[in-house]
């Protein structure tokens, strides 16, 4: 009975000790990625893990702001950011391969407005009715300096500046509007798919190409599973879903 209980015991510290290997365990991936991924991300994820049983985790967040976690050494396999220029900086650093670096998509910009509010252009945000306009920090949020761009290009930065209210990232700034908090919020097409609040597309000749790129970190210890990854993005399934949700891919330019 004692080499029993000795035995259970035994096993039962094997499987709650997370630092013994576990043979069967499933290989997975940490992605960091830009907020405007988050819904089109989550179903690549999960039909990447279907087809290889290999799981993702994700954690969005603004470019900038991931670009310089991972610079201070944050654990992650992969970055998929919303401007290339980070993806730039992280090669030249010295902490992404560049064989690896990829433009796998580009993403637009809209306004998406408050429910009884008449905005449907950029002009339209003069309106005394528009109290508050809600865009992502354009120092380190890419859709957020591509606002600024637009803002900037149609004439009426100056005059919708001081209505201005910064979001951390793309996703924290859609929900300003979506609280009721703004009047409109300038957000990416991505995350607006079978959304409530209705959404005007902003031409994409009023700012520079939002050009979306993705790389492997250098201290990532799964490149093979990152390096699947990729190539399941850059597929037939990744790309059709990336579609559904508003990205232009590349090769269709």
């Amino acid at each position: 009975m004692k080499k029993i209980c000795f035995f259970i015991m035994i096993l039962s510290l094997v499987a709650c000790n997370p630092h013994i290997a576990q043979p069967n365990a499933a290989p997975s991936i940490k992605v960091a990625a830009a907020a405007d991924l988050t819904h089109a991300f989550k179903e690549v994820g999960e039909q990447f893990k279907n087809e290889t049983g290999i799981d993702v985790t994700f954690i969005f967040g603004s470019s900038g702001q991931l670009a310089e976690q991972i610079k201070q050494g944050a654990p992650f396999d992969m970055f998929a950011s919303a401007n290339v220029e980070y993806v730039d900086e992280l090669v030249r650093d010295h902490v992404a391969l560049e064989q690896t670096k990829n433009v796998y998509a580009f993403g637009r910009v809209g306004m998406a407005v408050k429910n009884g509010v008449a905005v449907s252009s950029l002009q339209d945000l003069l309106k005394k009715e528009v109290k508050k306009v809600a865009i992502a920090n354009p120092d380190h949020a890419p859709y957020g300096l591509s606002a600024k761009q637009a803002l900037m290009k149609a004439g009426v930065w100056e005059q919708v500046e001081p209505k201005l209210v910064y979001g951390k990232n793309i996703a924290d700034t859609l929900a300003y509007v979506e609280s009721g908090n703004v009047e409109v919020a300038i957000v990416a097409l991505a995350l607006m798919k079978d959304h409530h609040l209705p959404f005007y597309l902003i031409d994409e000749h009023m700012h520079e190409p939002i050009r979306q790129a993705i790389v492997i970190t250098k201290q990532t210890k799964h490149e093979k599973e990152a390096r699947e990854f990729l190539a399941f993005l850059k597929g037939p399934t990744g790309t059709s879903i990336m579609k559904k949700y508003g990205f232009i891919i590349p090769k269709e330019e």
